[in-house]
Protein backbone atom coordinates (compact mmCIF):
# COMPACT_ATOMS: atom_id res chain seq x y z
CA UNK A 1 0.00 0.00 0.00
CA UNK A 2 1.37 2.98 -0.84
CA UNK A 3 1.83 6.24 1.62
CA UNK A 4 -0.05 9.33 0.98
CA UNK A 5 2.32 11.38 2.69
CA UNK A 6 5.08 11.11 5.57
CA UNK A 7 4.98 14.28 7.85
CA UNK A 8 8.84 15.59 9.81
CA UNK A 9 8.63 18.84 11.77
CA UNK A 10 11.36 21.65 10.97
CA UNK A 11 12.43 24.89 13.49
CA UNK A 12 13.52 26.20 9.84
CA UNK A 13 11.09 26.50 7.38
CA UNK A 14 13.08 28.75 4.81
CA UNK A 15 16.10 26.17 4.66
CA UNK A 16 13.83 22.80 4.59
CA UNK A 17 11.45 24.69 2.07
CA UNK A 18 15.06 25.50 0.04
CA UNK A 19 16.37 22.12 0.02
CA UNK A 20 13.42 20.07 -0.42
CA UNK A 21 12.43 22.05 -3.96
CA UNK A 22 16.04 23.02 -4.71
CA UNK A 23 18.45 19.91 -3.50
CA UNK A 24 16.02 17.22 -3.67
CA UNK A 25 13.29 18.65 -7.03
CA UNK A 26 10.28 18.60 -5.09
CA UNK A 27 7.31 20.62 -5.57
CA UNK A 28 5.49 22.59 -3.24
CA UNK A 29 1.71 21.42 -3.57
CA UNK A 30 0.05 22.44 -0.95
CA UNK A 31 0.60 24.81 2.33
CA UNK A 32 -2.50 24.85 5.41
CA UNK A 33 -2.45 26.90 8.36
CA UNK A 34 -4.46 26.37 11.79
CA UNK A 35 -5.12 26.34 15.22
CA UNK A 36 -2.65 23.13 17.09
CA UNK A 37 -5.30 20.76 18.25
CA UNK A 38 -4.14 21.69 21.75
CA UNK A 39 -5.39 25.23 21.11
CA UNK A 40 -8.59 23.62 20.21
CA UNK A 41 -9.02 21.04 23.14
CA UNK A 42 -7.28 24.29 25.16
CA UNK A 43 -9.81 26.68 24.51
CA UNK A 44 -9.14 28.87 27.46
CA UNK A 45 -5.70 27.58 27.22
CA UNK A 46 -3.44 30.47 28.56
CA UNK A 47 -3.63 32.13 25.33
CA UNK A 48 -3.27 36.26 25.73
CA UNK A 49 -2.50 39.13 23.74
CA UNK A 50 1.00 38.41 24.61
CA UNK A 51 0.70 34.88 24.04
CA UNK A 52 -1.70 34.32 20.90
CA UNK A 53 -3.46 30.74 20.42
CA UNK A 54 -0.65 27.97 18.65
CA UNK A 55 -1.01 27.88 15.43
CA UNK A 56 0.43 25.66 12.55
CA UNK A 57 1.78 25.66 9.27
CA UNK A 58 1.42 22.03 7.54
CA UNK A 59 3.12 22.16 3.95
CA UNK A 60 3.24 19.64 1.29
CA UNK A 61 5.63 18.66 -1.37
CA UNK A 62 4.74 16.22 -3.98
CA UNK A 63 7.75 13.54 -4.12
CA UNK A 64 7.02 11.59 -7.01
CA UNK A 65 4.03 8.60 -7.97
CA UNK A 66 1.29 10.59 -6.33
CA UNK A 67 2.79 10.60 -2.78
CA UNK A 68 3.69 13.76 -0.80
CA UNK A 69 6.32 15.02 2.05
CA UNK A 70 4.89 16.69 4.69
CA UNK A 71 6.62 19.57 7.01
CA UNK A 72 5.12 20.75 9.81
CA UNK A 73 6.19 24.56 11.23
CA UNK A 74 4.98 24.98 15.16
CA UNK A 75 4.02 27.87 16.77
CA UNK A 76 2.48 27.51 20.38
CA UNK A 77 4.50 28.52 22.93
CA UNK A 78 1.40 27.65 25.49
CA UNK A 79 1.49 24.10 24.58
CA UNK A 80 4.93 22.69 22.35
CA UNK A 81 8.54 23.27 23.63
CA UNK A 82 9.97 26.07 23.06
CA UNK A 83 13.22 24.44 21.66
CA UNK A 84 13.49 20.53 20.47
CA UNK A 85 15.67 18.88 17.81
CA UNK A 86 13.73 18.08 14.21
CA UNK A 87 15.99 15.78 14.07
CA UNK A 88 13.96 12.30 14.19
CA UNK A 89 16.84 10.38 15.59
CA UNK A 90 19.59 12.84 17.40
CA UNK A 91 16.30 13.60 19.33
CA UNK A 92 16.03 10.23 20.72
CA UNK A 93 20.08 9.72 21.02
CA UNK A 94 20.30 8.06 18.17
CA UNK A 95 22.48 8.42 14.83
CA UNK A 96 21.08 10.41 12.48
CA UNK A 97 20.89 7.18 9.58
CA UNK A 98 18.40 5.06 11.81
CA UNK A 99 14.74 6.75 11.26
CA UNK A 100 15.92 8.68 7.95
CA UNK A 101 13.18 9.24 4.80
CA UNK A 102 14.37 7.33 1.66
CA UNK A 103 12.67 7.67 -1.82
CA UNK A 104 12.77 5.55 -5.03
CA UNK A 105 15.35 5.82 -7.86
CA UNK A 106 13.80 3.93 -10.73
CA UNK A 107 16.93 3.52 -12.72
CA UNK A 108 21.08 3.59 -11.79
CA UNK A 109 21.17 7.19 -13.95
CA UNK A 110 18.25 8.35 -12.03
CA UNK A 111 20.47 7.63 -8.98
CA UNK A 112 23.66 9.29 -10.52
CA UNK A 113 21.14 12.20 -11.15
CA UNK A 114 20.17 12.88 -7.78
CA UNK A 115 23.67 12.09 -6.12
CA UNK A 116 25.03 15.28 -9.23
CA UNK A 117 21.97 17.23 -8.40
CA UNK A 118 22.98 17.27 -4.48
CA UNK A 119 26.78 17.69 -5.27
CA UNK A 120 25.53 21.07 -7.11
CA UNK A 121 23.66 21.93 -3.91
CA UNK A 122 27.03 21.99 -1.96
CA UNK A 123 26.12 18.64 -0.37
CA UNK A 124 28.64 15.76 0.57
CA UNK A 125 26.89 12.66 -0.40
CA UNK A 126 27.55 9.24 1.03
CA UNK A 127 27.06 6.31 -1.42
CA UNK A 128 26.50 2.64 0.06
CA UNK A 129 26.30 -0.82 -2.13
CA UNK A 130 24.22 -2.67 -0.11
CA UNK A 131 23.93 -5.76 -2.67
CA UNK A 132 20.51 -5.94 -3.01
CA UNK A 133 20.20 -1.85 -3.42
CA UNK A 134 22.79 1.22 -4.04
CA UNK A 135 22.02 4.32 -2.39
CA UNK A 136 22.99 7.55 -1.41
CA UNK A 137 22.68 9.73 1.49
CA UNK A 138 22.54 13.69 3.19
CA UNK A 139 20.90 14.88 5.70
CA UNK A 140 18.51 17.90 5.38
CA UNK A 141 18.59 21.01 7.34
CA UNK A 142 16.99 19.33 10.19
CA UNK A 143 19.48 16.55 10.81
CA UNK A 144 17.44 14.00 9.52
CA UNK A 145 18.85 11.58 6.78
CA UNK A 146 17.92 11.38 2.91
CA UNK A 147 18.01 8.95 0.92
CA UNK A 148 17.73 8.07 -2.66
CA UNK A 149 17.89 3.79 -2.92
CA UNK A 150 18.03 1.92 -6.98
CA UNK A 151 16.57 -1.66 -6.20
CA UNK A 152 19.63 -3.75 -7.82
CA UNK A 153 18.48 -6.89 -6.96
CA UNK A 154 15.99 -9.27 -5.78
CA UNK A 155 14.42 -7.83 -2.09
CA UNK A 156 13.02 -10.79 -0.88
CA UNK A 157 15.74 -12.50 1.45
CA UNK A 158 14.91 -16.46 1.73
CA UNK A 159 16.19 -16.11 4.71
CA UNK A 160 14.78 -13.45 6.55
CA UNK A 161 12.68 -15.05 9.31
CA UNK A 162 15.91 -16.96 10.90
CA UNK A 163 17.69 -13.63 10.66
CA UNK A 164 14.59 -12.40 12.72
CA UNK A 165 14.30 -15.40 14.65
CA UNK A 166 17.61 -15.34 15.49
CA UNK A 167 18.78 -13.47 18.80
CA UNK A 168 22.98 -13.46 17.71
CA UNK A 169 22.24 -13.58 13.83
CA UNK A 170 25.29 -13.35 10.94
CA UNK A 171 26.70 -10.68 10.55
CA UNK A 172 27.35 -9.39 6.85
CA UNK A 173 30.72 -7.65 5.25
CA UNK A 174 30.86 -4.23 5.75
CA UNK A 175 29.09 -2.71 2.20
CA UNK A 176 31.35 -0.87 0.07
CA UNK A 177 31.13 3.12 1.00
CA UNK A 178 32.05 6.10 -1.13
CA UNK A 179 32.04 9.97 -0.14
CA UNK A 180 31.09 12.40 -2.91
CA UNK A 181 32.71 15.69 -1.97
CA UNK A 182 31.04 19.06 -3.93
CA UNK A 183 33.16 21.27 -5.70
CA UNK A 184 34.28 24.01 -3.87
CA UNK A 185 32.30 26.43 -5.91
CA UNK A 186 29.58 24.44 -5.72
CA UNK A 187 26.41 26.15 -4.03
CA UNK A 188 25.10 26.13 -0.33
CA UNK A 189 22.94 23.35 0.65
CA UNK A 190 20.26 25.98 1.86
CA UNK A 191 20.05 27.55 -1.34
CA UNK A 192 17.67 26.30 -4.16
Amino acid sequence: MPFHHVAITTRDLAATHAFYTGAMGFTLLRVEVGETPESVLDPGGSATDAAPRGWARHVFYDCGGGECLAVWELHDPAHLPDEFDPSISRGLGLPSWTNHLAFAAPTEVALAEHRDRWLTHGLAVVEVDHGWCRSIYVDDPNGITVEFCYTTGPVADPDAMAHLADPAPPLGPPPPVALHLPDPGAASAGVA
